[in-house]
């Protein structure tokens, strides 16, 4: 499988490959999408990487069921299999997806797909570490495939039961801002603060200044603590991430991913538990 974080040099040359007779296709995928309700396809539509196509998180990417699902559950199988198979992706198509904001957006399509054993990567740095030139416009209409209809691998998510009743031993950690997760504010779900025992990694903390994903090197480092033994010397057991609805978790789960760990997404995430009655909450900077 290929890396799950790719550079625009590694992006060109994998597009320059796919051109030769016996290459493989590669879908560029723009996966805009905004909390504060601005148009990620008008986004698009005002430049976009060439051949790009724009995929609608919200139709094809997650359900809309009850609160204490959360706000971005995962879409039935069928549904997110007929909404790669209208964007030109299949079975064995390289799949490379960029948003605007480091990836916090496209890392949730890349994660789908990884789960499920499919080539997918973010573009570092977005559509701002592009220096070739965009298109505008609606973008080309992409030739549908057909992409089977594969269940979610459990093993690889986690239910509001699941965190609720984790062992003592599994890391959860918690990608949204500090402030979120310190409870001093909360601009969508129900309830401030975190859930008890969660650490606080920010997604911010992935990049460094240029908007790029810091080195494996440096990433290893970041997450050290989280996987580092108890201090009763208890190793780690998996690692679970959550953040507001399940979708800027993922960046996380990449940046793990590329020292080596690959670890479970809370699904419903903090919208989930923050609107089940009865599950504690805690405030503060500390677990």
């Amino acid at each position: 499988m290929i890396p799950p974080i790719v550079s625009d040099t590694w992006l060109a040359d994998r597009l320059a490959d796919a051109a030769r007779p016996d290459g493989r296709a590669v879908a560029l995928v723009d996966v805009r999408w905004y909390l504060d309700g601005r148009s990620g396809l008008e986004a698009y539509r005002n430049g976009h990487l060439p051949g790009a196509v724009w995929l609608d998180l919200d139709r094809w990417l997650a359900a809309h069921l009850t609160p204490a699902d959360g706000r971005h559950p995962l879409p039935e199988p069928a549904v997110f299999a007929e909404g790669m198979g209208r964007h030109g992706i299949g079975p064995d198509t390289v799949v490379v997806a960029y948003d605007d904001q480091g990836g916090l957006v496209a890392g949730r399509l890349v994660w789908m797909l990884r789960r499920l054993g499919q080539d997918a990567a973010l573009l570092d740095g977005g559509l701002g570490a592009w220096t070739g030139p965009v298109e505008q416009g609606d973008g080309p209409a992409p030739q549908p495939r057909t992409f089977p209809v594969r269940p979610w691998p459990a093993e690889h998510f986690a239910t509001t039961d699941e965190v609720r009743n984790r062992p003592a031993t599994t890391r959860l950690l918690d990608a949204r801002a500090g402030e979120r997760y310190r409870g001093e504010t909360e601009p969508i779900d129900p309830q401030a603060g975190h859930i008890p025992g969660a650490w606080s990694m920010p997604l911010s903390g992935n990049l460094g200044p240029d908007g790029r994903f810091l080195s494996p090197e440096a990433l290893a480092a970041r997450y050290a603590p989280v996987l580092a033994p108890a201090a009763d010397g208890t190793a780690a057991g998996e690692v679970i991430v959550y953040c507001g609805s399940g979708v800027s978790a993922c960046h996380d789960l990449l940046a793990l991913e590329a020292t080596g760990h690959v670890g479970r997404l809370y699904t419903g995430s903090w919208s989930a538990w923050s609107s089940t009655p009865g599950l504690p909450v805690a405030t503060g900077d500390r677990p």
